[in-house]
């Protein structure tokens, strides 16, 4: 069972820092030029403890680790960060526009403390898997800080949508605490000390199983972090007295015992995942002609050609709108290389023009093709993803782009906006663009739930949950009554 608690968030203290310049993206997104903007905007911008600046003296006693920890304390002791008075949870809504769309959703969830449970327990799943240097850095920071500023996003499954129902009355009767961010993402917090409202939501969530949406690298340092504790609280335990006031090992209302987590249900009307776009880059004696009759077994091509700007503009609607469509119930992904490649074609724009210029492509899953037969070693769900078409089939078997290679990013690399991947074709950046349609969110909770998981950077859930919302010290014992 998911258990649920409420906690005793610290928070900025918006009578003396105004929300825009102190709170930031998560950790993995933020880009050296974010960096620097965080840290211009202000003294207290939580990127000098989220993602700190390395220099070059840096000893252990002195690091991007040491600092944040001395930024916690000191801007407690100054009471930038202020404890809420009251274990509450929090909603949290975000106002938001989905990129490349003029379309405006509203996605509410809540904050609040989740026990931390191994993956083997059947209760928190992942949806990837993680790679060891974020967690190296990242567990790093948990044990000199031994706090959390970033959230997990967590995803329940609540058809009734009942708790929602409850978060979307509370949001209705009560003021918000509003900030805007860079990506005109308003935010919104409603702390909630209520008991009985907690009490409802502890009982609703209780049969609940999670799927981590965002944050594994987190999660799994929270395990990680938690085993640690443990052990030192066995240690401690044979070496003081029974009456010390030492949290007592296998106490399970430790502090380490849980972590931070943002909750939000799968049928929420504000839920959006995005693609990621593939781009294929320095592949020796790349050919698109070559590319495309090796995946012709596989897909059938539609061509959308184009001459001039007028055109182009005119064949890109024409390729968006059947890329976006139901394209008859096959699956397609969309394709555009560029006219610097492959100088044998001799059609298109003209005698001696070079393959692929001056057209998009959509290739559609031929109805023939047997994907139980061809991709034995995944699971249904797994072969019902686009993206698995996308690195098993057509870059394995039509460029020889394995999954090695792919996990390396040694010949392919990632854009979230479709016009950018296309761009970075057309400036010679990249020697082809492969598009994508969003994974259902239906997809995500079967496979994880099922025990799968989805290639690196299959989802990109939008937008991101903000870092310093609420700020979890672990310290003590969680008490969700005091």
């Amino acid at each position: 069972m998911a258990e649920i608690r409420p906690f005793r968030a610290y928070r900025y203290d918006t009578n003396r820092v105004a929300l825009k310049d102190v709170l930031t993206q998560p950790y993995d997104k933020i880009t050296p030029e974010m960096q620097e903007r965080y840290y211009a905007a202000s003294p207290y911008n939580l990127i000098a403890i989220e993602k700190g600046k390395a220099a070059a003296g840096d000893t252990p006693e002195n690091d991007v680790y040491t600092r944040a920890a001395a930024k916690v304390e000191e801007w407690i002791a100054a009471k930038i960060l202020v404890q809420d008075g009251a274990p509450s949870v929090y909603v949290y809504a975000q106002d938001y526009r989905v990129p490349g769309t003029q379309t405006r959703r509203t996605r509410i969830g809540f904050i609040a403390l989740g026990r931390v449970e191994d993956y083997s327990a059947g209760v928190v799943f992942p949806h990837e898997r993680t790679l060891s240097a974020p967690k190296v850095d990242r567990i790093e920071l948990l044990r000199h800080t031994r706090a959390q500023t970033g959230q997990l996003f967590m995803l329940y499954d609540d058809k009734s949508r009942k708790i929602e129902t409850l978060l979307e009355d509370i949001a209705r009767r009560n003021a918000s605490i509003e900030m805007r961010d860079e990506f005109d993402v308003l935010h919104r917090l409603w702390p909630v000390p209520d008991a009985d409202a907690i009490r409802r939501i502890e009982t609703a969530m209780a049969p609940q199983k999670l799927v981590i949406a965002d944050g594994h690298h987190r999660y799994e340092t929270a395990l990680n972090f938690r085993n640690e504790n443990r052990e030192k609280a066995m240690a401690k335990e044979e070496r003081v007295e029974p009456n010390s006031s030492i949290v007592p090992a296998g106490d399970k209302n430790a502090a380490y015992e849980f972590a931070m987590m943002t909750f939000i249900n799968t049928h929420s009307k504000g839920l959006t995942i995005l693609p990621t776009h593939r781009l294929v880059r320095n592949l020796d004696g790349f050919d698109f002609e070559r590319f495309r009759k090796s995946v012709g077994p596989y897909f059938d091509w539609y061509s959308y050609p184009f001459a001039d700007a007028e055109e182009r503009a005119a064949s890109y609607a024409e390729f968006r709108r059947d890329f976006e469509g139901s394209n008859h119930g096959r699956r397609g992904i969309g394709v555009y290389s560029g006219p610097f490649f492959n100088p044998t074609r001799t059609t298109g724009a003209g005698p001696g023009a070079p393959a692929g210029a001056n057209a998009f492509y959509l290739f559609l899953l031929r109805r023939d093709v047997d994907l139980e037969l061809l991709l034995p070693d995944l699971s249904e769900g797994q072969r019902g993803l686009d993206v698995v078409l996308l690195h098993r089939v057509m870059l394995e078997k039509g460029l020889g782009i394995t999954a090695e290679a792919v996990e390396a990013e040694k010949f392919i690399s990632y854009e979230r906006e479709m016009e950018k991947a296309i761009g970075a074709v057309d400036r010679g950046e990249a020697q082809m663009a492969c598009l994508l349609k969003p994974v259902r969110v239906e997809q995500v909770t079967e496979i994880a739930l099922g025990g799968g998981v989805l290639p690196q950077k299959s989802t990109d859930f939008y937008p991101k949950l903000l870092s310093g919302e609420t700020i979890f010290r672990i310290e003590g014992r969680i008490d969700d009554r005091a």
